[in-house]
């Protein structure tokens, strides 16, 4: 991308965000901030962080947008969650203001970094703030941007050093990891210096035709990346992320992880002890014993292993900072324990898992790990296109549960007529078909109503999608329970995902 917008000319500039309130946007908006561009925003509703962001000297207008930017605004960074028809943008554009989106202001601000962007189907906020925490644990001082809320450095972003401070790359440009979202293919504005991919599926099929056309998204994502004399370097999953298609050819040098002994490095995990181990060319370079459940999350960790050592981590530290993550909000986060009218008690978890594979590795997950008498997931699809395209996978991701009950679809982006082709009471017959007890509840408080009067002790409730269900989580533990973990009085903190944005916008 060649515009004024390079990180070299951000300071002194006069930026203005329209839908300052996303997770990433309110980040970026401080990152720029810092490097001394002055920072206006506006947002269609007020909330914590419209308010955190006024508490730290940012202006931003709340309400429906204006026709105008501030005076003397030279440019202007608009979420993906804003219309080419926003009154603000509008004229912006029509007084010659140069406009961009979050995803080219992200990779301007990449510009003269050393940048990793964290890049996959799933698992992209947990691994890029696993690996954010191991390098603030090693001492490396990076600055973030993830689409989920990290208690452990205080929320989804952080500004770190102008240079790297310590290690094997001491002096370099400083550590900028950021998620890399396919959704529109906006991780294409990205500019990383190291880049993963962690797996490569089906997913947004309301902008790619097919999965060929994902897997060339990658592909073109990944030949971002410079030439391996470069620094280029780019981790791919050795297994589930079309190594072959996305990666033959590149210029940058190439690495595999996964189980098979024929990748670069090996993973091995143990679920019963929660143990996990790394090994390159069979010597074992790292081991851990980490708080994350599950097969999954042992990927996460190793890829955030590699990446961490690459950026001149020590193995010691790594291990440290694998063993010391706790987890981000919404990702099989314990929301609290609760006791039902009749006496009965339960475990309410909460997770962002909105794609069948995501689904099904978490309850698989959550049943290892607990043993639940009863594994209760309350289910609410997002998107009705997601829905219908990959109906049959999420019939067949929830076989582990006892219980699927489903509210409605949560409504993105998707067209009226798309509303009309699938609801939430298709996926329930295809449930049932399968042999899993399912129902559809329309209501939150129904849905919370039939949870508390049904429990029985020794269940897990798992609440689980991108959209608002969240709610019905907090609200069985406000009414039956007390708050576990904090969560409770963290739940504003997060950013609930934003119609028709990408998580970290």
């Amino acid at each position: 991308m060649n515009t004024r917008t390079d990180a070299a000319v951000i300071g002194g500039r006069r930026v203005h965000f329209i839908g300052i309130g996303g997770c990433g946007t309110s980040g970026l908006a401080r990152m720029m901030r810092s490097r001394g561009a002055f920072v206006t925003g506006s947002d269609g509703e007020a909330s914590d962080v419209t308010r955190s962001l006024a508490a730290d000297g940012i202006e931003v207008t709340v309400g429906p947008p204006a026709a105008s930017v501030p005076d003397g605004t030279d440019l202007v960074v608009f979420s993906a969650a804003v219309q080419e028809s926003n009154p603000q943008l509008a004229a912006a554009r029509s007084a010659g203001i140069e406009c961009i989106n979050y995803a080219q202001a992200l990779g301007a601000a990449q510009a003269d970094r050393t940048a990793v962007s964290i890049a996959g189907t799933h698992g992209k906020s947990t691994t890029t703030a696993l690996l954010s925490h191991v390098l603030i644990e090693a001492g490396l001082d990076p600055s973030v941007i993830v689409g989920a809320h990290c208690p452990q450095f205080g929320g989804g972003t952080r500004t770190g050093s102008e240079r790297i401070p310590m290690g094997a790359l001491a002096g370099e440009p400083g550590i900028f990891v950021a998620e890399a979202c396919e959704f529109n293919r906006s991780f294409h504005a990205h500019r990383p210096t190291l880049a993963l991919i962690n797996n490569v599926e089906e997913d947004h099929l309301d902008c790619y035709a097919s999965l060929d056309e994902i897997v060339k998204s990658f592909r073109a994502f990944a030949g971002l990346l410079p030439a391996a004399d470069r620094g280029g370097k780019l981790l791919i999953a050795h297994e589930g992320a079309h190594r072959r298609a996305v990666a033959s050819g590149l210029s940058c040098s190439v690495h595999t992880f996964g189980w098979s002994p024929s990748a670069d490095f090996r993973v091995e995990f143990i679920p019963a002890t929660n143990e996990g181990a790394l090994y390159q060319q069979d010597a074992c370079v790292v081991s851990w014993r980490g708080h994350l459940i599950g097969e999954h999350n042992a990927l996460n960790a190793a890829a955030a292993a590699i990446l961490a050592s690459w950026l001149g981590a020590s193995w010691r530290d790594i291990q440290r900072g694998l063993e010391s993550f706790a987890g981000i909000d919404r990702r099989m986060q314990k929301i609290g324990e609760c006791e039902s009218p009749t006496g009965a008690r339960f475990s309410v978890f909460d997770d962002y898992g909105h794609h069948p594979t995501e689904c099904e590795r978490t309850l698989a997950a959550l049943r290892s790990a607990h043993d639940p008498r009863r594994l209760i997931c309350v289910f609410q699809p997002h998107q009705h296109s997601r829905t219908r395209f990959l109906l049959e996978q999420f019939a067949q991701s929830f076989g582990r549960a006892d219980l699927v009950i489903v509210p409605p679809i949560y409504f993105v982006r998707d067209s009226e007529i798309e509303r009309t082709r699938v609801c939430s009471e298709d996926l329930v017959e295809r449930l049932r078909a399968r042999g899993t007890e399912a129902m559809a509840i329309d209501d939150f408080g129904a849905i919370t109503d039939r949870i508390a009067a049904d429990a029985r002790d020794g269940d897990l409730v798992v609440v689980m999608g991108a959209g608002p269900v969240w709610k019905v989580a907090h609200e069985l533990v406000r009414q039956h329970g007390a708050a576990s973990q904090g969560a409770a009085s963290r739940a504003a903190a997060t950013c609930p995902p934003r119609a028709a944005a990408s998580p970290t916008e």
